[in-house]
Parts: structure tokens; sequence; C-alpha cells
């Protein structure tokens, strides 16, 4: 993935150099290796990687011990990072931003970007407290990306065995999934789906959060199709790593690796098939439309 012609983003809030009492090493009773393996499968399967540690600590005898976050010391810094990681998230997100303003001028709407934050260890959101091992996600509340970058390390290594720049793509295609979730909540998917889900119960609201899973990948390959189109960023094998990552992340294949078995009901994110297939549409198609899950009869 070649980075030098993308536009570089200021909208970053760098709080890796703030604290919050959270130890780096341990949470609670339980290592690091544990953390990081129950919050990918979390975040993959869309449940509170809170709720995963939480139980595990309770079931190790250790639920006591785990501290509170304390107040943020040090700076935020709100600018484009100079370190390398920086540079790269710069970079993706400045391409994100540069097309989905142009995308959304052509229907006569305005495209304002979101901040992504960049943490390690744990920082607060208005969705509540962000840690590694959660994962990224985007909270609609503060209309803000967090992203704790050692989880690319530990999503590729467990997952897709790239390495150094071969992976880009596929990071770039996690920021990518998160920046698609910002605009379904501009377009006001987010809000229809929240309140269709509250009337609904846990396999219904799970089926409706697949489409809304599918569509941002989606999304994420309609921003690539046009990123490409401009900058011709795109190197060779960086799709095919970005699909294993994506293969990797489906439900299907997580629940069979953490239980032996699938549970289509509690799917949250789609098969490994479905995610790769709709990411996919968008890079071929390049068009919003193509991405509309919810009036798709095959997912």
């Amino acid at each position: 993935m070649r980075l030098d012609e993308l536009p570089r983003s200021g909208n970053i809030e760098d709080r890796r150099g703030t604290r919050l009492g959270v130890p780096m090493g341990r949470t609670g009773g339980l290592g690091i290796g544990t953390i990081v393996i129950l919050g990918l499968i979390g975040w993959a399967l869309g449940i509170n990687p809170l709720y995963l540690i939480g139980g595990a600590e309770m079931l190790s005898g250790s639920g006591g011990s785990q501290q509170q976050p304390q107040s943020t010391q040090g700076e935020t810094r709100a600018a484009a990072p100079a370190d390398t990681m920086g540079e790269f998230v710069s970079a993706v997100l400045g391409s994100t931003e540069a097309q989905w303003k142009e995308i959304f001028a052509q229907a006569g709407k305005v495209y304002p970007p979101p901040t992504l934050v960049m943490f390690a260890g744990a920082t607060r959101s208005a969705c509540g407290l962000a840690q590694s091992a959660m994962g990224p996600f985007y909270c609609p509340n503060d209309k803000k990306v967090y992203l704790d970058t050692a989880f690319f390390q530990d999503l590729e290594r467990r997952f897709n065995g790239c390495d150094g720049r071969s992976c880009q793509f596929s990071q770039a295609y996690v920021i990518a999934h998160e920046i698609g979730h910002h605009v379904q909540n501009l377009l006001g998917v987010l809000p229809r789906v929240q309140d269709a889900q509250r009337g609904m119960d846990k396999v219904d609201a799970n089926q409706l959060q697949v489409r809304v899973e599918l569509q941002a990948d989606c999304l994420a390959g309609v921003w690539a199709h046009h990123a490409e189109e401009k900058w011709q960023f795109i190197e060779a094998g960086d799709v095919e790593a970005a699909m294993q990552t994506a293969a990797a992340i489906g439900d299907d294949r997580l629940q069979r690796q953490a239980q032996g078995q699938v549970v289509p009901d509690a799917f949250t994110h789609g098969t490994s098939e479905q995610r790769t297939r709709w990411f996919i549409t968008g890079l071929k198609s390049g068009q919003v439309a193509s991405c509309d899950t919810f009036q798709a009869i095959q997912l």
C-alpha cells in the first residue's frame, strides 16, 4: 500500500501519552494475552468485551482487583502524529475524508469528518470506557473513532499472518469500516436501526446488526474504489490480505474457533464469505447505492 500521495488528516486526538490508571500489562487477574483474545472475539461478534473480561475475572477469582479509571494525566494532542503509525493513520483517515466529502457533495450533502482517537491501554469515550482489548470502534454519541493501534499487531499476528507493509491495507480496511459507521450515522441509518432494535428480541436485533456491519464493510470498499482511482495506492496482494482479515473475523469462523460450533442466530457481523463479498461489492462498484444491505434478499 502506497501512502505518499494520500492526504493527511489533522482530525486526530493522540492520547497515547495519557494515563487512566489502568495497568498496561494486566487487568485484574488476567494477563494481557487473555484480554486480547477476549477482546478480539467480542469485537468481531459484537459483544461488549468488558462483559467477557469481567466474567473471566470472576471465574479466576480476581474480579474485585480491577482498577477503576482515574483522572487523565498528560495532554491530548490534536494533530497528525509524526511517528510511523500516526502518519499511517493520518493518511488513511485523510483519504477517507477526501473521498467521502466528494461523495456527499455529489449528493448535495456536507460531510463533517469524524475525529479519530489514538490511545494506549485505555481512555474515555462518550460510549463508555475504551480499552485496547475492545478493538477499534465508532461511538455515535461523540462521532469519534477509537483506536489502540496495538490491536493491529494482535489482529494480524493471530488471524492473518502478514507483517510490516503487507498488513497496511488490512489495517486501512479496519479503519475504513469504522468510518463506514460514521457515514451510516450521518445518513440516519444507525439511529433508525437502534430505534428498531429496541422493539426486537435478541435474534432479530442480531440479524439487523449483521446488515449494519456488512453495509459498513461495503462502504469501506466504496472508499477503496475511489481512493484507488485517484491515487493508485493499492499494491499487489493488498486486497487479498484485506480479504483474509475480513474472512478471519467472520462470525462463523470466530464462533467455530471459540466454541467449536456455529450459532447463526448469534451472528452480529456476518460470515466470512459475506464480509469479503460485501467489501468487494463496494470496491468494484464505488457506489453507495450498491451497499443497501437492508433491502438485499441474499446477504
